[in-house]
């Protein structure tokens, strides 16, 4: 099991630096996933490259370790330990996977990941339910839960949980199990552009989040007055976009990170999120001779994305009404903590609050377990006193 001191004596520095294992860094998205962090580093020491040969049996071998395991235990009827041998082996495929299927080797990753995880779910209680939300003529797979009580007698709140850029649906179900603790349903749904959805990242791709609220009214478990939204990095971003979007309906939201709001970076900000962006782009998570898996970027690159992203630009920044906290590390390198304060400037006065942990990164995830299960007795909270 994880201790405090394994993560707590990590380096820090905010980076995307595959071969070295701090806060702020690469792994950040799995820190509270994964049981032993020592397992971790020991596999990111024995990595020879990130190129799909070198990279995906390096750990996928860990996941299938942790699987077999699971089926171990599950076959001699011990349910627990076997669920949480299916968790690591989930979070595993998962950096197998990691950014995307791109690949054969990597669709086979992804293909693990989902498998385990459902595997998983097979003996939660109450039940995940893999379900299909429609959006012009195309479908979504999604996760929904609800707590056993819920029925269109007695209906409760809901969250939507909306997924980022690498980090799909099956690494969120930590977040519908604290919905759930908070006596909330939730829809988990992977983001545009990412695992089941299959509609483009775009910002024209709200319309994705906006037929999950429809799939969410129309559940008779859920109070259709009483639903939320929490996101993630991208899926930051993408809970303002829905907010702005659909203020009508979604009562309150949960930003962790989350990038372009309306704030402009210094140069010195801008220089810095240029460089690290274009040293990610030096890594090759594909086959050999495919080349760098992100593209590299620009002044001029960003300000065009600013433009098309930015909330601000968008003409959204009025429309957010709903009850908003935000989360970040100030040492954020991939969303400035300048988009907190810009929209605590900016838009309606009240019903912002925010929270910065000034010695964390993106995602402050180093306080994960501060801030992450605080989010949803913050929703439940706003949402049952949402008129």
């Amino acid at each position: 099991m994880k201790t405090d001191n394994q993560l707590t004596e990590l380096p820090f520095a905010p980076s995307e630096d595959p071969f070295v294992v701090e806060h702020g860094g690469f792994y950040r998205r799995w820190f509270s996933m994964i049981d032993d962090i020592e397992i971790l580093k020991k596999t990111v020491s024995s990595l020879k490259g990130t190129i799909d040969e070198e990279w995906v049996p390096t750990w996928s071998s860990v996941g299938k370790e942790y699987e077999d395991e699971a089926e171990s235990l599950l076959k001699k009827g011990n349910i627990q330990e076997g669920q949480k041998k299916l968790l690591q082996a989930k979070s595993f495929y998962s950096i197998s996977r990691f950014p995307a299927p791109l690949t054969e080797l990597k669709k086979k990753a992804n293909e693990d990941c989902i498998r385990t995880y459902l595997r998983y779910s097979e003996f939660l209680n109450p039940s995940l339910e893999v379900v299909e939300v429609e959006c012009e003529g195309q479908s979504i797979t999604s996760h929904f839960r609800a707590p056993k009580d819920a029925n269109s007698e007695s209906p409760v709140p809901a969250i939507l949980i909306m997924c980022g850029g690498d980090m799909f649906k099956e690494d969120r179900g930590w977040a519908s199990e604290m919905a759930l603790e908070q006596g909330l349903a939730s829809l988990v749904m992977d983001g545009p552009g990412t695992g089941e959805n299959p509609f483009p990242y775009e910002p024209t791709s709200v319309k994705a989040w906006i037929s999950a609220i429809d799939y969410l009214v129309n559940r008779p478990e859920v109070d259709a007055n009483r639903i939320g939204a929490f996101g993630i990095s991208r899926g930051g971003h993408s809970v303002l976009l829905l907010a702005g979007n659909d203020p009508g309906r979604v009562k309150a939201a949960v930003a962790s990170a989350g990038h372009p709001f309306g704030y402009k970076m210094t140069q010195n900000e801008m220089d810095n999120f240029i460089e690290n962006r274009n040293k990610r782009a030096t890594y090759n998570f594909g086959k050999q001779n495919d080349g760098p898996s992100f593209a590299e970027t620009s002044q001029e690159i960003e300000e065009r994305n600013f433009k098309k992203w930015a909330l601000s630009e968008l003409g959204l920044i009025d429309k957010i009404v709903c009850p908003l906290l935000m989360i970040n590390g100030k040492q954020d390198h991939l969303a400035p903590i300048g988009n907190i304060y810009y929209m605590l400037e900016h838009g309606p006065v009240t019903g912002k609050e925010a929270r910065i942990y000034p010695d964390d990164g993106h995602c402050a995830f180093k306080y994960f377990e501060d801030w992450a299960p605080e989010s949803f007795r913050w929703l439940k909270n706003k949402l049952i006193h949402s008129e």
